[in-house]
């Protein structure tokens, strides 16, 4: 008779439980515009995924400037002259 006590097989690894604090993807699908543009700013919000929630503001003032800038590229547009306006009409 053996008095030897059997081994315990090892325990499998379990992952540790995912911390609520750290930063997760918020997943939220962005479908793009078809400006350039306006799809890289969008796009740049991917980048807050990683971030703690004090490197947001970072992120989201980047977004905002290159929509703005964006926006902005539509007034500097050459559109279709203004048609001319008859002599002594009054705008």
């Amino acid at each position: 008779m053996d008095d030897a006590v059997p081994e315990t097989p090892p325990a499998a690894e379990e992952e540790p439980a995912p911390d609520p604090a750290a930063p997760a993807p918020l997943n939220v699908p962005r479908t793009p515009t078809g400006d350039a543009g306006v799809d890289a700013a969008l796009g740049r919000l991917g980048d807050a995924d990683h971030l703690a929630t004090d490197g947001h503001i970072e992120v989201y003032e980047d977004v905002h400037r290159g929509l703005r800038d964006a926006l902005t590229a539509l007034d500097v547009r050459p559109g279709p002259p203004a048609p001319p306006t008859p002599y002594g009409a009054r705008s």
